[in-house]
């Protein structure tokens, strides 16, 4: 298992608290921009597809939640900042919602952010329309979808970025292992926002696993730079998202940085034993025999 960069829940507070991040920018980092130069396209700091998961693991107020977290971070002042201070000052963003591995689609194409009003317009567009839900789980068909989009888009990033949220373990289409190293061979970073919202103890939601954010670290997020942040309560989520955005539109990454205490922020996850990357496609096996059982 390859050890993957985490936001810490417990340490959350801290990195929420903490100023604008400042980081070294990765090994390999400077060779991957100066090959997004070369592309024909307006120059951007970063092209960001944001993924949101609008399955039926959530009711239609966690999806709503999703949507005007991302249009209040995109109205902050804190992710206009980051988005002009860049060394371009400016981004291209688009927005998609995904559930099973059909079930993909844009809901804002892709924008060029560079001031205050582009940002606002988009998070505009963001309240325009609501999430339609779907059925099953596929963030390799997420990520699948999302890779091409950076192609012919009009635009010449620094950075590439695809940013998945979601609340579950891939349980249909392809494996996740396979897209994820799929699109980061073509030099694109993969983020995550584990929505670790559910408790599964209670068996609300089958699902749901306990260790979603290891699962996301070993499983989903890569490339240069990559990282997640976990959500453990839906009141997180607008903060999380504004903070997350910030690290990602800025010139810097996250990094291996200490809090006031001494602790370190980004920390790196590393399980005793490896994530089971199939645990979604097993729990999905499983619920199929249940019902064939209770039929025969």
């Amino acid at each position: 298992m390859r050890p993957r960069p985490l936001l810490s829940a417990a340490l959350f507070s801290a990195i929420l608290a903490s100023g604008p991040a400042v980081a070294q920018a990765p090994r390999g980092l400077g060779d991957l921009g100066a090959a997004r130069a070369a592309e024909t396209g307006d120059p951007v700091d970063v092209e960001l597809v944001l993924a949101v998961d609008v399955s039926w693991s959530m009711d239609l107020s966690e999806q709503a939640i999703q949507r005007e977290g991302y249009a209040a971070a995109f109205r902050s002042e804190e992710v206009q900042r980051a988005i002009t201070e860049g060394n371009h000052g400016r981004v291209a963003v688009t927005y998609i919602e995904w559930a099973g591995a059909f079930s993909q689609s844009i809901v804002v194409p892709w924008t060029l952010i560079d001031s205050k009003e582009s940002a606002e317009s988009f998070a505009y567009a963001l309240g325009k329309t609501t999430p339609i839900r779907a059925r099953r789980t596929s963030i390799a068909s997420a990520i699948d979808f999302s890779a091409p989009l950076f192609d012919n888009n009009g635009y010449a990033g620094q950075r590439r970025v695809i940013d998945i949220s979601g609340d579950g373990p891939n349980n249909q289409g392809p494996l996740v292992t396979q897209s994820r190293d799929d699109a980061t061979e073509r030099g694109i970073t993969i983020n995550g926002l584990p929505l670790m919202t559910t408790d599964t103890a209670m068996g609300s939601n089958w699902g749901s696993i306990s260790n979603l954010d290891e699962y996301y670290a070993d499983c989903v997020i890569g490339g240069p730079g990559a990282f997640s942040i976990p959500v453990t309560s839906w009141d997180q989520f607008p903060l999380a998202v504004r903070r997350k955005l910030v690290l990602e539109l800025a010139g810097s990454w996250p990094n291996m940085r200490r809090d006031a205490g001494g602790d370190d922020v980004v920390i790196r996850i590393q399980n005793e034993e490896p994530t089971d990357c199939m645990v979604g496609e097993s729990m999905w096996q499983d619920r199929q025999r249940f019902w064939m059982d209770g039929v025969q």
